[in-house]
């Protein structure tokens, strides 16, 4: 986890528009450096480092004696460096996993070097030579990336939008200034820059597409035998994910909210730890207030695996405190994003303040793969719930991936999410969509399924029904989704939702709940409404609130 930065070209003062890089330091807490390409009249470069490999030599921007031409800065782990190194003979001179893309774009350009990596990246690579700056962004964005954008250049990058915020002037119209844009995952960008530094976009492409098979021309492939059956492949690529993302020098943690998702990575994680050379013990950490279903849940999971784990408790007030933080740190104004965020969010924050745990495993990715929300088993037909966690997937880096990312980055730690592992969703999403559909009432059938009697895990754990991370979080008498009604009920008045879609003519918001998060965003990013282009939403219920408890079919 780093943050990177980037400005092209100005006509402002430089000095202050590059004081906004430091906005992002939560992201690199353990080195920073901000460089001018003396190649161009105005065009710098930043980056802020959390040291995860090769701590004495990764720093960033990147340059190596053989490429002095080339610029890197890449937030992002390339798990399969090493053997793409080997595979393409290249005489790195780093152990950085990242330096890898240097040479793989030196040897067939920025669509070719996205390709071949196996993990998850945002970049942004300069070329003095070729006079010209590429980006790129890993498939399902768990990386993030944004820009500022004047016609076809590009102006700024930035991990995060705070740290472009007023790098530019307003529009004489009073608009809150050039539209910043999320970078789309998957895709690549060529721009061809002049001497002052000025960006024209030149190629924009996909280089891979959710569900499709990776390009590389590396992979790392489990040992599998002819006769092995889809519930077996299951089981080894989602272990092939977890034992590849072990690349780290800093130690290794892990979220457990006792749900099957986390409490599947923890188990494997615990697992296959010790194979890996790790010797101290794997910590889970879970969160929730009295009464919480996920931490009766999770101290059964870290009992069964022998996790060092780790209790929080969160009362409902700190919940409330910390929501002006939340829409900070997630530049969001999703309820639903808001909500989940409230426990990852005060869970990152003691693992930062009371552990020495920085590479945090999480469950992320579980629910839109295998269909997991309880809404799912309403689904009219299999092709249509395939369909609808395809769109979910589409989605993951404006909400779940969004959330995972920036709650833990905002306390300087690292998240990886084994469940979009590139290899493992394409083989998932390859098997037949009457196959992965919920069966008799139970969402992720065929994930519990596949490890079902295997000892992993209590098979207690392995069926326990869906929970959403706000609700499980709560106690059931007491969910968190009425406790922020009942919050928010005098703090926005019914004249004030009349007025609503006149106000936010970007998303107007439906309830006091989603009005309220709505101003907070807006104090701290003004007119930047469209930055989230939709809500998150459930499919075939007719519940108006998000909260999985609030549906007919909800099972307690």
């Amino acid at each position: 986890m780093c943050g990177i930065w980037a400005l092209f070209s100005s006509g402002e003062n430089v000095a202050e528009q590059c004081s906004c890089a430091q906005r992002i330091a939560h992201r690199g807490p353990d080195c920073f450096r901000l460089e001018s390409v003396r190649h161009f009249d105005r065009c710098v470069l930043g980056f802020h480092r959390l040291c995860i490999n090769d701590g004495e030599h990764g720093m960033q921007p990147m340059r190596i004696r053989k490429y002095p031409h080339l610029w890197l800065c890449c937030n992002g782990e390339v798990y399969n460096h090493k053997q793409l190194r080997d595979h393409f003979g290249f005489d790195c001179e780093t152990e950085c996993d990242c330096e890898i893309i240097l040479h793989l774009y030196e040897k067939g350009g920025v669509q070719f070097a996205a390709q071949q990596l196996d993990g998850v990246f945002a970049f942004i690579l300069l070329d003095t030579n070729r006079k010209q700056v590429c980006f790129a962004r890993d498939t399902f964005g768990v990386r993030p990336l944004f820009s500022v954008t004047e016609g076809d250049s590009v102006l700024a990058v930035c991990s995060e939008v705070k740290g472009l915020i007023d790098m530019f002037k307003k529009t004489k119209n009073g608009d809150a200034g050039p539209p910043i844009k999320a970078f789309p995952p998957g895709c690549y960008e060529v721009h061809d820059m002049n001497d002052a530094g000025r960006t024209t976009l030149k190629e924009h492409g996909r280089f891979h597409t959710i569900g499709d098979m990776p390009k590389y021309s590396v992979i790392a492939k489990p040992l599998v035998t002819k006769n092995q059956c889809h519930l077996d492949m299951i089981r080894l690529l989602l272990e092939a994910a977890v034992q590849k993302r072990l690349m780290s020098e800093r130690r290794i943690g892990c979220l457990l909210s006792g749900g099957l998702d986390s409490s599947l990575i923890a188990a494997l994680l615990t697992k296959n730890a010790g194979k890996a050379g790790i010797t101290y013990p794997i910590q889970t950490y879970s969160i929730g207030m009295e009464g919480s279903p996920d931490i009766a849940a999770a101290r059964k999971v870290a009992a069964h695996i022998g996790s060092e784990h780790h209790e929080v408790s969160m009362t409902a007030q700190e919940a409330l405190d910390a929501i002006d933080g939340i829409i900070y740190c997630l530049e969001s104004y999703d309820v639903v994003s808001i909500r989940s965020s409230m426990g990852n969010y005060l869970l990152a924050r003691y693992i930062q303040r009371e552990t020495d745990s920085v590479v945090i495993y999480s469950g992320e990715g579980s629910d839109e793969l295998a269909q997991g929300y309880i809404y799912f088993n309403k689904a009219p037909t299999a092709a249509a719930a395939d369909a609808e966690g395809r769109r979910l997937l589409q989605e993951l880096h404006l909400f779940d991936v969004l959330r995972a990312d920036r709650t833990t980055a905002a306390h300087g730690l690292e998240v990886r999410v084994p469940f979009l592992d590139h290899t493992f969703t394409s083989y998932y999403l390859s098997l037949p969509p009457e196959l992965r559909r919920s069966r008799g009432g139970v969402e992720k059938f065929l994930l519990r399924e596949a490890f079902s009697g295997t000892g992993l895990l209590p098979e207690e754990i392995l069926w326990r029904p869906k929970e959403g991370f706000s609700d499980g979080t709560s106690s059931v008498n007491n969910p968190l989704h009425l406790t922020m009604r009942e919050f928010v009920k005098n703090k926005v008045t019914d004249e004030m939702m009349d007025n609503a879609q006149k106000r936010f003519a970007v998303n107007p918001p439906q309830s006091k709940e989603a009005y309220y998060y709505r101003q907070v965003f807006e104090r701290h990013y003004p007119g930047r409404g469209d930055l989230m282009p939709v809500y998150w939403t459930p499919k075939w219920t007719d519940s108006k609130d998000p909260s999985a408890r609030t549906f007919s079919h909800y099972k307690k």
